[in-house]
């Protein structure tokens, strides 16, 4: 049996926030090493059974695949009369970036196709969350429930899709509410990793439900298949609580599944059957194998990515088409994991926001962040380039490959630490010139052209995402950004974040909550003796606060484990440039 699933592993902790025993120490693990524990950690998306009991649910379940057969004939409801109905996805961070890339990615299908658009997305924070982290918002039920009715209005028939990974986030527990409140018109549906009896428990701010008694509702109208709660086990993350791992990649396949059975039923006359969704579930496992088949040349790219970060240099996604999409989603995505400056991983795509085809448009006005064109990355960032930057192009061979070997010529003038992941089928070839301008080359070649009804480049998408999720976590690791297998410098910027920081002291330190939650409130509003009114406030403006600090996590850390001043902790820390250092420094000081 898995270890986190016995009684007495982290036993107040759901499983997606508790750390996986394959990765213990991937902080100590060298490129090669971290890309095996990543593949080995996502494989786990595929597992039939967790024990012999059959505890947790799995994505192959009878249960959760005949839901999805379920949702599948609503896709094909909805697609047969579009005209006042719609399908909305909503999530928050990852799961809102993800809810986006599905809309925009399957109408853009269905515009190939000349019918209806019937998909939307909807984000906490608004479009400015595509790019940067605005995790606060995620906090407001409230808020999560006007933006959905607003979406809505006019519509008489909507399957609303809220995306929680751990089943934990109060903007989309109230826009499921609202759902529950209006059935005439709604079907809500949830995916998350957690049981039900492991959802988010504690009270909300300003709201009288909590997640778990919003979902205890929805499993009365799950019986008459009013509702559909999706909440398949995938085990622990790699690093403990980063949903964009496993818990991303399962959404994005969970919802491709449903809306590609639901698109073949209305335009082949295929049945969606259990047959017909466990293949596609092949299809995805198939992806991860032909992916991490290139892991010697994903653990080269983590190394470069690695030596940059160290470096204090960048890392530029640049990309094309959806893969361009996956470039910013994950560049994103670093920000609240791993405390990185807005600056350090940037993800640029072709056309911009033309390309990006989001709700709100152009955003290049709102900040140098929000300037995310091929012209901006020319403009901005290439004259700029130095010695210790990487830039990684994405693309697939059916893109415009002389554009590509254009930027690429002009990037190559200004340095040679350029490097191109790429998507090859049999009829296609990489032109000879233009490999020689790459330091190396990571190509993913598939056995065979993809059929149309395979969608939106679904297979170079999430082979793109778990590849860059490599790189990226892969690099901060070896930035020294990860103790054992916790993020050791997350930015405390919501409610989830909040009580993940104050656990991570609690395991680490062995304090008291009480002790825990001082420290971290020393951090965060950089003071020796806390106020009254500090103390009294509540979660939600500690976490305002935390927004504009930096090192929050590690600085209570230090506070806790040498029982010192924040600013001894403060200058400690300045001594050692890599956290995960200066924290073990400090460890080995108190066992003395």
């Amino acid at each position: 049996m898995e270890t986190w699933i016995t009684a007495g592993y982290e036993p107040s902790l759901p499983v997606t926030e508790k750390s996986n025993p394959l990765t213990r120490d991937i902080d100590k693990a060298d490129a090669k090493h971290i890309v095996h524990l990543l593949k080995n950690c996502d494989a786990e998306i595929f597992k039939k059974e967790w024990d012999a009991h059959g505890s947790y649910q799995t994505l192959s379940s009878e249960s959760v695949i005949q839901k999805m057969v379920h949702l599948a004939k609503k896709v094909e409801e909805i697609l047969k009369d579009p005209e006042e109905s719609l399908i909305v996805m909503s999530g928050c961070g990852t799961s809102g970036r993800l809810a986006f890339l599905l809309a925009t990615s399957f109408n853009g299908l269905l515009k190939e196709l000349q019918h209806d658009q019937i998909y939307y997305y909807i984000i906490a924070g608004g479009d400015k969350a595509l790019l940067t982290s605005q995790e606060s918002t995620e906090d407001s039920p409230q808020r999560g429930a006007e933006m959905l009715r607003m979406a809505c209005e006019g519509k008489k028939r909507v399957l609303f899709i809220g995306i929680s990974c751990g089943l934990s986030a109060p903007f989309v527990a109230g826009q499921i509410d609202f759902c529950m409140h209006n059935m005439n018109v709604f079907t809500p549906v949830v995916i998350g990793f957690n049981p039900v009896k492991m959802a988010r428990n504690e009270p909300i701010c300003g709201w009288p439900l909590t997640f778990r008694r919003v979902l205890k509702r929805m499993e009365e109208l799950q019986k008459s298949n009013e509702a559909f709660i999706i909440n398949p086990v995938l085990g622990p993350e790699a690093i403990s609580g980063s949903s964009r791992l496993k818990g991303g990649s399962a959404t994005k396949i969970v919802l491709e599944t449903i809306f590609l059975a639901g698109h073949e039923a209305f335009f082949s006359s295929k049945n969606i059957t259990v047959q017909h969704i466990l293949n596609w579930m092949e299809i995805y496992k198939d992806v991860h194998t032909v992916t991490y088949s290139q892991s010697d040349k994903i653990a080269f790219l983590v190394q470069q990515v690695g030596e940059s970060l160290q470096q204090s240099g960048h890392v530029y996604y640049v990309g094309w088409s959806s893969l361009g999409v996956m470039g910013v989603i994950d560049a994103s995505e670093c920000i609240p994991t791993f405390g990185a400056d807005i600056e350090d991983v940037r993800g640029f795509i072709w056309k911009g926001y033309d390309e990006l085809k989001n709700n709100e448009g152009d955003l290049s006005s709102v900040g140098p962040a929000f300037r995310i064109g091929h012209v901006d990355f020319v403009n901005d960032i290439l004259p700029h380039v130095s010695k210790s930057d990487i830039i990684i192009f994405l693309f697939a061979l059916d893109d415009d490959l002389r554009d590509i070997e254009t930027l690429a010529n002009q990037t190559k003038l200004k340095t040679s630490n350029l490097h191109a992941v790429y998507h090859a089928y049999p009829e296609c070839s990489f032109p000879i010139d233009l490999k020689k301008v790459f330091s190396s080359v990571l190509s993913v070649a598939w056995p065979a052209v993809p059929l149309v009804s395979e969608g939106y480049h679904i297979k170079q998408e999430l082979s793109t995402k778990w590849i860059l999720n490599a790189i990226s976590t892969g690099g901060h690791i070896l930035k020294g950004k990860i103790y054992c297998n916790y993020m050791l410098d997350l930015k405390v910027t919501n409610t989830k974040l909040f009580k993940r920081a104050v656990n991570i002291l609690q395991k680490f330190t062995r304090c008291s909550y009480s002790e825990s939650l001082k420290a971290l409130l020393q951090a965060i509003y950089d003071v020796e003796e806390l106020t009254g009114a500090m103390t009294d406030a509540d979660v939600i403006e500690h976490t305002i606060a935390a927004s504009t600090r930096t090192r929050v996590l590690p600085t209570a850390l230090v506070i806790l484990i040498r029982r010192c001043s924040i600013s001894e902790a403060k200058s400690r820390l300045d001594a050692h440039p890599v956290i995960r250092e200066a924290v073990e420094a400090c460890l080995a000081a108190s066992q003395d």
